[in-house]
């Protein structure tokens, strides 16, 4: 469950399953943990889904975390509960209608105690991610499995669901009519009134109203992020069926909106097929023409990017970690964020191979697991989450 804690400076931090941090990372103080239970969400859907579990179900919401102002933000589940094993052909995916959780934070002083703040969110809505025109779902005939469409579709309201069968066998990836839809970044609009949504399927990057969760656009992303052989499992999408585009399951893991709401800047997990040496791209996106640039970062520690937030218009910090930590009894290593600038960075669109001589300039902004474990509050290596996928903004804290 996402534990979202602010941090001060101008602006509140907030990590996902984390802690605050001023402008620098010298200092980075551990305000609050809080946590968000109960089994259903808002969506009023009922019923189960394949695997057996509550088409409701809240499950993790630590995808992405996205400031709305004030105390509100938006959380994000990705593509729905596929611990539970009931048909690997399909990655163990259900008909989990997508979806974004608003959520409201409160912060307070605490009187006494190992932190100086509690916090307590409350769940206030669960918004459905839908299309308005066809998607394409997987019959489902081939698995054993009924159809991949969700009841609840009408001819204007195509929902979106993790299943894995979900695309058109005849088209890339990229096709914004696949239903499929593995959610890990989010940023709401400087308006309010929409939320921009990454994914690992496609890559795709849409925007949906966010009062009724129908997509309003879709961006064309560059053709080399994206696969032409489609499959329902990691093995049936990796070389060799593809030799270049994404890896399976490690596609636009993070998103960012600049200050001036101009331009989305998305960042790839893991390097694409078609390149190697550790380096991953990423993607700008002009939100009003859809004008794209691609960048180079290099990985030093981790074995990839979960999230990205954007300080101006050029400079970001990212998120580098491993896969050790809660989740996956180990210790927890590799959980740092590193401070980058675009800003005269050599754009790699096109290119491929060896990429380190295009590498963005990168610095340490936060330590965030030796911030965690030294904190005070008994956070053991093993205790530091696996993966912190949500970074946002947040109220100034005082």
């Amino acid at each position: 469950m996402s534990r979202p804690l602010p941090i001060p400076f101008p602006r509140t931090l907030a990590l996902c399953l984390g802690l605050a941090l001023p402008a620098a990372a010298q200092a980075a103080p551990l305000l609050a943990i809080g946590s968000l239970t109960g089994l259903h969400d808002k969506s009023g859907l009922a019923g189960t889904l394949e695997n057996g579990l509550p088409a409701d179900l809240l499950g993790g919401m630590g995808s992405a975390l996205a400031w709305a102002g004030g105390n509100t933000f938006i959380a994000l589940p990705d593509r729905g509960p596929n611990a539970t094993v009931y048909n690997p052909a399909v990655d163990n995916t259900a008909s989990y209608i997508s979806r974004f959780h608003t959520v409201q934070m409160d912060l307070k002083l605490a009187a006494s105690g190992a932190l100086p703040f509690t916090l307590t969110p409350t769940l206030q809505a669960t918004t459905l991610l839908s299309s308005p025109t066809p998607l394409a779902y997987g019959s489902g005939a081939a698995f054993g499995l009924p159809s991949g469409a969700p009841a609840q579709n009408t001819a204007t309201r195509q929902y979106f669901t993790g299943r894995s069968d979900g695309f058109d066998p005849a088209r890339s990836s990229l096709s914004p009519d696949n239903a499929r839809l593995d959610p890990e970044g989010a940023r709401v609009s400087n308006d309010g009134k929409s939320v921009f949504i990454s994914d690992e399927y496609g890559p795709y990057v849409y925007q949906f109203d966010r009062a009724t969760g129908q997509r309003i656009r879709s961006y064309a992303l560059p053709a080399e992020l994206g696969v032409k052989v489609l499959g329902t499992t990691t093995a049936a999408e990796d070389k060799p069926v593809n030799s270049s585009g994404r890896v399976a399951n490690k596609g636009m893991e993070g998103l960012a909106l600049t200050p001036d709401g101009k331009t989305l800047v998305g960042v790839m997990q893991a390097p694409l097929l078609q390149d190697g040496n550790k380096v991953i791209r990423i993607v700008t996106i002009d939100v009003a023409s859809g004008a794209t640039h691609e960048y180079a970062y290099q990985l030093t520690e981790g074995s990839g990017v979960s999230e990205i937030l954007a300080l101006n218009d050029h400079e970001f910090i990212l998120d580098e970690r491993d896969g050790a930590g809660l989740g996956d009894g180990s210790a927890a290593k590799t959980k740092k964020l590193f401070k980058i600038d675009l800003k005269g960075a050599a754009d790699i669109s096109g290119k491929k191979g060896d990429l380190r001589s295009f590498a963005v300039k990168k610095s340490l902004f936060l330590d965030v697991a030796s911030t965690l474990i030294g904190a005070g509050v008994g956070i053991s290596a093993e205790s530091v989450p696996a993966k912190i996928e949500g970074l946002s903004w947040g109220e100034d804290v005082v």
